[in-house]
């Protein structure tokens, strides 16, 4: 004899057009909580310009050009210029209690 063909089970409530929507939400929601959380990573914040009367500005500006001056002179090479230009940094930070950022790479 030959057997009834067996019943087709009934499709699962994940299986449906609703539960589907419903993770597509889920999974954008999740994107988007990522996201503001994240939102200074993936768009950094301007930075603040530092202040025209800042001494700080001042004493690294001046020692800029004093280094400068002595590379042109030929006094230094590019190598001392660099270290002499960390060291200022540090310099005019002990001058000035602040805190700068380094300066500016060639």
């Amino acid at each position: 004899m030959t057997e009834p063909p067996p019943k087709a089970t009934p499709p699962s409530a994940l299986d449906r057009p609703a539960a589907r929507w419903i993770a597509v939400a889920v999974a954008l929601s999740g994107a988007a909580a990522l996201a503001t959380i994240h939102r200074d990573d993936l768009f950094p914040p301007e930075a603040a310009a530092p202040a025209a009367d800042d001494p700080l500005q001042a004493c690294l500006a001046q020692r800029q050009a004093d280094i400068e001056q002595m590379r042109a002179d030929g006094v230094i090479d590019e190598n001392q210029a660099r270290l002499f230009l960390a060291r200022a940094e540090a310099l005019c930070q002990d001058q000035t209690g602040g805190n700068a950022p380094p300066p500016p790479a060639r």
